[in-house]
């Protein structure tokens, strides 16, 4: 258990139990089968890519996570538009739900993400997150929390946006967590705006669903095999305007603390 970030309450047997419309098992193997050659495609071709003009990268990666998220039977709404017109150096924070949520944001603004070490170590998709850039952050090691906020902060300075979980754990979206601070921290030495996003998932007839949720002792292939067997599952991705660094505080802690109250109410009031 993490000595500094909360484990949520939602389990497995408790927030996974909706009862939703499946596909058939050919359907749910010819989804699997073009997830796992769309990921492979994007190994193989990350290294030429990595040599494109940033904006050509950018739009790249955009339109790969947009694949993998089709092939595995997600139909994607981006609303704000994505990138809420703030550029360069911004902290993009989200609630999180599922592994699914980091192809999401990547689909409509690709960043530097921040994710757990454990994350380094899945099948396949481990390289290829650790590839991208992503900021490793040992949960269980409360000592290396500066070291991490100095590596987001960096590369808020060099003009690049981060995608950081503030609820520090996923969550099945009918119960969500606190926005912590710590990380918010980056944005308040670096200058940058955050900008906050809402991730919602939900059936084609507008019942939301927590099929996708990624919660408790869930493993991996076990979620991926609940994603690939839903039918009409849709995710909505609102962008939400940026919010400025704030203005002179009593100390930085009082600084962190309120974008990440205005950030959670910004998320929390279009849920």
């Amino acid at each position: 258990m993490s000595v500094w970030l909360p484990t949520a309450t939602c389990r497995p047997e408790t927030c996974l139990a909706d009862a939703s419309p499946e596909v058939s098992h050919p359907r749910r193997a010819l989804r699997l089968a073009a997830c796992l050659a769309a990921v492979l495609a994007g190994v193989a071709l990350s290294l030429p890519v990595r040599l494109f003009p940033y904006r050509s990268r950018t739009r790249l990666i955009r339109l790969w996570a947009r694949v993998v998220l089709r092939t595995l039977g997600v139909t994607v709404h981006l609303a704000g538009p994505p990138g809420g017109g703030a550029d360069g150096g911004v902290l993009v924070v989200a609630n999180h739900v599922s592994w699914l949520d980091v192809p999401l944001l990547a689909a409509g603004r690709p960043g530097r993400s921040l994710a757990k070490t454990e994350v380094r170590r899945w099948p396949v998709l481990g390289p290829l997150i650790a590839w991208g850039g992503t900021v490793f952050l040992d949960r269980d090691r409360l000592r290396t929390l500066p070291d991490t906020v100095a590596a987001v902060t960096g590369v808020l300075r060099s003009g690049h946006p981060v995608i950081v979980f503030p609820e520090g754990s996923t969550w099945c979206g009918r119960e969500s967590g606190r926005f912590r601070p710590a990380l918010f921290q980056a944005a308040v030495e670096a200058g940058a705006d955050v900008q906050p996003v809402t991730i919602r998932y939900r059936l084609a007839d507008g019942r939301p669903t927590s099929v996708p949720a990624f919660v408790g002792d869930d493993g991996l292939l076990t979620s991926l095999a609940r994603v690939v067997a839903a039918r009409g599952l849709v995710a909505d991705v609102t962008f939400l305007p940026p919010i400025p660094p704030p203005g002179p505080q009593p100390s930085r802690a009082g600084a962190r603390r309120e974008l990440a109250r205005t950030a959670q109410a910004a998320v929390e009031g279009i849920r």
